[in-house]
């Protein structure tokens, strides 16, 4: 079983992924903690794409797919993979399609969680994480009992940068422009299923069971 999990930032695509690799017994493909591993094991793709991102560019396509060709050759991807923040544009989502072609394998379903912009900006804007134990709460759907203090271990509360109301916005914008294009590609080959973002993460998974109950 080969997927893909599409969707902006804040629809819930972290939880969904662990629900199906556990219910399906897959692998999750996350293009950023490859790449930070090749860069820590200083492999030859490795330190190719740390030139770059040393000058804050971008890490070309083609080091990008060696670097899942490297990842989805390994043992554990036997059983099948979801990719998680890969392809972003047009131009990866081909790369990848030829390369899985000339594996032998196919793309068994793209699903594109969908959430309304108001929704999202108002997920991530009133989130707040605690900088000493990683808990995550929601300033209006799961609250600290004490305000802005962690219930779990005392300390303050913040915003992370990349939640503030602008940040999100930005990172909105990018989505469309970027990764939108996405949905029609997938849409035009037949594999896309968009399932609404609303509701529990249950309800969510329980969609997304629906969608993958066909292949």
């Amino acid at each position: 079983m080969i997927l893909i999990l599409l969707g902006a930032p804040g629809v819930g695509k972290g939880t969904q992924s662990q629900n199906i690799i556990k219910k399906y017994s897959i692998v999750q493909i996350s293009t950023g903690d490859i790449l930070r591993n090749e860069v820590k094991n200083e492999t030859e793709l490795g330190l190719t794409a740390k030139q770059y991102m040393e000058k804050g560019e971008l890490v070309p396509d083609d080091i990008i797919i060696k670097m899942i060709e490297k990842r989805i050759s390994q043992p554990d991807c036997a059983n099948g993979f979801l990719l998680d923040g890969f392809p972003r544009t047009i131009e990866q989502a081909k790369s990848f399609d030829k390369m899985i072609k000339q594996k032998g394998l196919d793309l068994d379903k793209v699903i594109y969680i969908d959430v309304a912009d108001d929704e999202i900006i108002d997920r991530l804007t009133l989130r707040r994480v605690c900088p000493t134990c990683g808990a995550i709460y929601h300033l209006k759907n799961k609250p600290p009992k004490q305000d802005m203090i962690c219930d779990i271990c005392g300390s303050k509360l913040i915003q992370r940068s990349d939640d503030t109301k602008e940040t999100v916005e930005n990172r909105l914008k990018v989505f469309k422009e970027h990764t939108k294009p996405l949905i029609e590609y997938y849409e035009k080959q037949g594999k896309l299923n968009s399932v609404s973002g609303l509701g529990t993460v249950d309800e969510v998974f329980s969609r997304i069971l629906t969608a993958l109950s066909s292949i």
